[in-house]
């Protein structure tokens, strides 16, 4: 009998086979969130990640089309629609019809959405130096190195 007990009690104790703590998914989720807490409260406005992503890259790439732009930040179409609609109803980006092309919306920054691109921007850098703190500058560059592997 003490042999079935200690059988049982080997397999309780064996490691299974899949644990969540251990998944790359899982790790990128916790670290993604502990990121959104530091830019919630350091960012310095009400802007959301998606939304200061939408303002950086205009303020990088200047005028493109909302497809384009969710392109640029990894957002499907009905996200970077809503975010759009917000920065715009926030009188921070407009819209344009495409010299080239006028079927096609241009997504610009007005000067207010300039203006804060540009005063927001030390502190989205804060934020990023801050989320990757617990590391030295060699594991930094090698994360960062690793996580464009991964794109």
């Amino acid at each position: 009998m003490a042999r079935g007990v200690a059988a049982k009690k080997s397999v309780r104790q064996a490691k299974p086979p899949y644990v969540l703590d251990e998944q790359v998914g899982f790790i990128l989720r916790q670290v993604w969130q502990r990121h959104s807490a530091i830019f919630a409260r350091d960012i310095g406005t009400n802007l959301t990640p998606t939304q200061w992503a939408a303002l950086s890259k205009l303020a990088e790439t200047g005028p493109c089309s909302q497809n384009q732009l969710g392109r640029l930040t990894a957002m499907d179409v009905a996200t970077i629609k809503g975010v759009i609609d917000r920065l715009s109803a926030r009188g921070l980006t407009e819209t344009s019809q495409d010299p080239e092309d006028g079927r096609r919306l241009l997504v610009s920054l007005t000067r207010a959405g300039q203006q804060l691109a540009e005063k927001v921007a030390p502190s989205a850098l804060a934020i990023t130096r801050e989320t990757l703190a617990p590391l030295d500058a060699r594991e930094r560059e090698m994360l960062m190195a690793l996580l464009n592997k991964l794109r």
